[in-house]
């Protein structure tokens, strides 16, 4: 039965941020930030990253060490990873391989398609701008960024001496890892090649606001441009016309089936991000016992009673209140789908007796649970 309570609200945020002590110093002035640390990247794309540095040389069990991961974090690629463990990951697959432009390679490389539901809706987009829409809806499944609400992290902007757009990624503090720069530039634009030059288009120009690094010279060889460093925007000049280049690689019905999965897990992800979330993700295997408290779900949570409490009230919630709704909400899931009776369903939801339960039923729907499992 834990297994299908599992399915109903699912919990797939790895946990793990333990990094070695040199590894700390190569992300150090990016892990400080509180909301830096909350990011997440799917696994996935963290699992792709470390198989493109295997290839190259690095030992497996070496960058998973300094990374701070264990190869269970990375089984399922809808689980997520934090940030500051992709970070370490980045860097150190740089160094153990000794590639500088790895950022850049893996941009390159990259076929989201094979490592997240994102490219998959993203591919079965009919044009270039539908594609870049869902990118934007659906792109904080692959990597989230700081700051700023995901679904404007790329903006298009018209140029009035071209006639084209510019896309500009909007992240905050950009400079604290251009590598995510280098390879979102390289990946987009290495993409959208084949369909650009079906089209008879090309990109017209790229800018960063990092400093020219030493290994620049790899930007031109895998971009296929020259690109202005040190700029005041993150961009690449989109050609007139771009917008309506046709990309579609599947049919239309498979972009509903891929949407669907993608509402599914972004659903999910926003779950995870507020402590709600978390208390209920903690609460939903012990709900049986019907002794849970706030502050056997804090210390599940590593934190204090206090703290839980304050921030369950900064989002407007008691503990109480969640529990009881979430007791609901179970219930509910149990007799609507007559998986269960009504004495079963009791238990699960944590009441000892049935005529407890009955109780609270009616006082959240108005009916007792005996119409409602018979409905």
């Amino acid at each position: 039965m834990e297994a299908t309570l599992h399915q109903t609200i699912p919990c797939r945020t790895s946990l793990r941020v333990a990094l070695t002590g040199d590894v700390k110093v190569l992300i150090s002035g990016i892990t400080n930030s509180d909301a830096v640390s909350r990011t997440t990247v799917g696994a996935g794309y963290a699992r792709g990253l470390v198989e493109l540095a295997v290839s190259l040389g690095a030992r497996r069990e070496q960058l998973m060490a300094r990374a701070g991961l264990v190869a269970d974090d990375l089984d399922d690629p809808d689980n997520r990873v934090p940030m500051p463990n992709y970070v370490a990951l980045m860097r150190s697959a740089k160094e153990l391989t000794g590639e500088p432009a790895l950022g850049l390679i893996w941009g390159q490389s990259i076929d989201l398609s094979e490592l997240s539901v994102v490219g998959l809706v993203s591919e079965a987009s009919p044009t270039m701008l539908e594609s870049f829409q869902q990118i934007n809806r659906y792109g904080r499944l692959v990597i989230e960024v700081d700051g700023i609400g995901f679904e404007n992290r790329f903006q298009l902007r018209p140029d009035a001496a071209t006639g084209g757009l510019w896309m500009v990624d909007t992240r905050l503090n950009p400079n604290e890892f251009p590598e995510l720069t280098e390879s979102t530039w390289a990946r987009m634009i290495c993409n959208s090649r084949p369909f650009a030059e079906a089209a008879g288009m090309s990109v017209l120009a790229v800018h960063v606001t990092h400093a020219a690094p030493a290994h620049a010279e790899a930007y031109k060889r895998i971009l296929g441009l020259d690109v202005v460093f040190g700029s005041d925007k993150n961009a690449i000049l989109l050609p007139p016309g771009w917008a309506s280049i046709p990309v579609a690689k599947s049919k239309r019905y498979v972009f509903g089936i891929f949407s669907e999965r993608a509402e599914k897990l972004l659903a999910e992800l926003e779950t995870s991000r507020t402590v709600r979330g978390q208390v209920e993700a903690h609460a939903i295997p012990l709900l049986h016992t019907g002794e849970l408290c706030i502050d056997r779900i804090a210390g599940l949570m590593a934190l204090s009673r206090q703290t839980l409490y304050r921030k369950l009230k900064a989002e407007g919630v008691t503990f109480e209140a969640v529990l009881d709704e979430l007791r609901c909400r179970m219930a509910l899931h149990y007799l609507d789908g007559r998986k269960v009776s009504v004495n079963e369903t009791a238990y699960l939801v944590g009441f000892s007796e049935p005529s407890a339960f009955s109780r609270a039923f009616k006082r959240w729907t108005g009916r007792s649970p005996g119409r409602r499992a018979a409905a």
